[in-house]
């Protein structure tokens, strides 16, 4: 097939993702780098994205550039993925969306659920995709995690617990760190710190595994470096519209936690452990059995699994090929086939839904209350 035009916004030289995005994008020969606005700074964005081999009438100042100079070519991209701070994600989707682009937006979707419902609303009523990067839910075992639930290996679902707790932001000495700053910063990401930041990757791989949705919860939130007008550190219990008990943990000042992604699902009949430092293994238990390591390439696991493993079982698979998963899973959306596993604008409306909850229980000391957005109650 032929390739697909793909563009970006943000993920410029020496930010955290981009990197990820484009070996991601790239791997596969689906996508190559048609056109991008890669820096805040005009001119050094323009220099980047030239240097990546994207044209010089395609290397733009800006998203607003952007945008007019892509809407009317005949070869405009098929896809526009949004790696920019979250104060902006919301407009820049909106604008491209309506513009009839498919998007693939970072997380969080958007930082009020206003806005999440808007964008669910456009993608529907545009027809197109509108994706959100929860990429650690296209690992190839946790793919087995999934399908093992929805066929029952488990049994129903008890407890789920989870979760995304680092250190990399506990030293208080470097808490003026641009590129930690503004993770604390309102202004910049919204009314959570680290559950909007980390923590909602664990809330929805709790519901992509359980394959089910988070229907209340309650939340204790701490910033444990003064300075930080947001948490450095939240506990979320849950509750799952099947039932399923949930509990999560999500700190970035667990000095000694490296990545420290982790979640285990207890069911009737069995029950499992992925870790991300750990991704191609799944340690899976049975009621009564021994304990087992299902390791990624080996026969005998489910389809999506098998399919999203890229190279033979005992070589390790990381981050940049879980994010060329959701590329692929894009690729195939985009030419008609679509894909169960894609996370979509909902799943990001539902997050940002979860976050605003879990801000407005922390305060109320922990009360319980409605996660879900209005316009899926």
């Amino acid at each position: 097939m032929a390739q697909l035009n793909w563009g970006m916004i943000g993920g410029g030289e020496g930010s955290q993702i981009g990197p990820a995005h484009r070996l991601g994008a790239l791997a596969d020969g689906h996508f190559k780098l048609a056109a991008g606005a890669l820096d805040h700074r005009p001119d050094v964005g323009r220099d980047y994205a030239q240097r990546l081999g994207v044209a010089a009438d395609r290397a733009y100042g800006d998203w607003q550039e952007m945008l007019a100079g892509e809407r009317n070519r005949a070869d405009r991209v098929d896809l526009v993925t949004v790696a920019t701070p979250n104060s902006t994600h919301f407009e820049i989707t909106k604008a491209f969306l309506e513009a009839g682009f498919n998007v693939l937006c970072e997380k969080p979707m958007t930082v009020t659920v206003e806005e999440g419902e808007e964008i669910t609303r456009i993608a529907a009523k545009t027809g197109k995709i509108c994706a959100v990067n929860y990429c650690y839910s296209a690992y190839p075992m946790i793919r087995q995690a999934r399908a093992m639930v929805r066929n029952g290996d488990i049994g129903k679902v008890r407890l789920v617990v989870t979760n995304f707790s680092h250190g990399h932001h506990g030293d208080a000495t470097d808490a003026d760190n641009p590129r930690v700053r503004w993770r604390y910063d309102p202004a910049m990401a919204g009314v959570s710190g680290q559950f909007a930041d980390c923590g909602i990757h664990a809330l929805h791989m709790a519901s992509f595994i359980c394959d089910d949705q988070v229907e209340k919860l309650s939340a204790d939130f701490a910033s444990t470096i003064p300075s930080r007008v947001l948490e450095d550190d939240a506990m979320v219990n849950f509750r799952m519209s099947k039932g399923t008990v949930g509990r999560l943990w999500t700190s970035s000042v667990a000095i000694g936690r490296q990545h420290g992604f982790e979640i285990q699902v207890f069911g009737e009949t069995g029950g499992f452990r992925w870790a991300s430092e750990q991704p191609n293994q799944l340690i899976y238990t049975p009621v009564g059995g021994r304990t087992q390591i299902m390791e990624k390439g080996e026969g005998g696991l489910y389809d999506d699994a098998k399919r999203l493993s890229r190279v033979a079982i005992a070589h390790p698979e990381g981050f940049p090929l879980a994010v060329a998963n959701i590329y692929c899973d894009l690729a195939d959306a985009i030419r008609g086939i679509p894909r169960d596993g894609l996370p979509t604008a909902a799943d990001g409306t539902r997050s940002m839904a979860a976050v605003h909850t879990a801000v407005a229980s922390a305060r109320a000391g922990g009360q319980w209350m409605d996660a879900r957005p209005p316009m899926f109650r």
